[in-house]
């Protein structure tokens, strides 16, 4: 596992949107390059470096397929808290991306299952997720993989956590009942199956699960652990968000990015 430690919230979405757009560059297959991508506070300041690089001429997204980690359940694409909505408002319509290549699963779908099952399937058609960005939540878990949930687990529907609900109130008039209960989301194994994992975590409530991630040992308890079974997975953090690391480990993460550098 890599662990890229940076000065503050804006140092690590630069860092982050960097690592993506040369990924994408360097793409030189016939098939597209395929990218997984999350919602949440985290990532906006990845997709806003992104879309500018974007109309800089920094990198293109016209060869790039995208697959999103989840969607509530229940709630419509016009909905302004939807999945759906957000990557758009925040990100698809600031790009050069084919409409047609973005996927983000149907939290209005008559069979929910049958859509977990065709999202899955349409992963496998384009040879997997070449690189999955992510964040975390304070208790570990990765999309809406609360805690123990398997490590194996697949696309599927996932029942929310109380905590989940109050986490999640702030963009819903700050009202837990207004939440939806269920989301529809990939699974950790889903994630884990991808050529590479980039996660994003920032901010000191997030500390915990930063050192559960590096540090702790591979546990249901912290979906996100399943990361360190990764052979390329990389966390991206801040400063804040190394508060409970050991000073060892801390200090290791940083002279190896700094050798990388050299």
């Amino acid at each position: 596992m890599r662990v890229v430690i940076q000065e503050n919230y804006d140092k690590m979405c630069k860092w982050a949107a960097d690592y993506i757009a040369g990924k994408i560059n360097a793409h030189k297959e016939d098939r597209p390059f395929v990218l997984g991508l999350p919602t949440g506070s985290s990532p906006l300041g990845v997709y806003a470096e992104l879309a500018r690089m974007n109309k800089a001429g920094e990198v293109t997204f016209k060869n790039v397929v995208t697959f999103n980690m989840d969607e509530y359940l229940g709630l419509p694409r016009d909905h302004e808290q939807s999945y759906w909505y957000f990557m758009w408002s925040n990100f698809f319509d600031h790009i050069d991306i084919p409409k047609e290549n973005v996927n983000i699963l149907n939290g209005m779908a008559e069979d929910p299952e049958a859509e977990c099952a065709r999202y899955e399937a349409k992963i496998a058609s384009y040879g997997g997720i070449d690189l999955f960005l992510g964040g975390i939540g304070a208790d570990g878990h990765l999309a809406f993989n609360e805690p123990f949930t398997s490590l194996t687990s697949r696309t599927g529907v996932r029942d929310l956590t109380t905590d989940t609900l109050i986490a999640n109130s702030r963009f819903f008039d700050n009202d837990p009942t207004k939440v939806p209960t269920q989301a529809l989301s990939v699974g950790v194994g889903t994630v884990t199956d991808s050529k590479e994992v980039l996660i994003l975590i920032n901010g000191h409530h997030k500390a915990r699960a930063l050192a559960a991630s590096v540090e702790g040992g591979v546990s249901q308890k912290w979906t996100c652990s399943a990361l360190q079974l990764h052979q390329a997975a990389i966390i991206a953090c801040d400063e804040a968000a190394c508060g409970e690391l050991t000073v060892d480990t801390y200090k290791y993460f940083l002279d190896i990015e700094k050798k990388e550098r050299l």
